[in-house]
């Protein structure tokens, strides 16, 4: 059998069971009354200090984030590389050695931006 049409008829079992899961939930699933009391903010069950006390969240905080998801992935594809560089060959270490660099490119200049000590003052 042709590797597409597997790969496509495993996309067609995902979509309808997951369609399916939701038909089912929306059919049988309990159907909550909109009260008051439903629509306000959740606090842990404690009593709402202010009415609006959602505060916007600073940029800064943002970056950081995203440096995060950054280093994340690259120490994934670290252990991905590590497990596919079996035959070590040159050019396996010159793909690493670049992406290395580029680590301690992105690195410095998480350090030269001093994003990390914007959000600790």
């Amino acid at each position: 059998m042709n590797p597409y049409v597997v790969f496509l008829l495993y996309m067609v079992a995902i979509l309808g069971f997951v369609a399916l899961t939701l038909l089912l939930n929306k059919l049988l699933g309990p159907k909550p009354a909109m009260t008051a009391i439903k629509l306000e903010p959740f606090e842990c069950g404690a009593t709402p200090v202010e009415t609006l006390n959602v505060k916007a969240v600073p940029a800064k905080y943002y970056a950081v984030a995203i440096v995060f998801i950054l280093f994340d992935l690259e120490t994934v594809f670290l252990f991905i590389w590590a497990l596919g560089a079996q035959p070590m060959t040159g050019f396996m270490l010159i793909t690493f050695g670049i992406f290395m660099a580029l680590l301690v490119l992105i690195l410095l200049y998480v350090y030269k931006a001093r994003l990390l000590e914007a959000v600790t003052k």
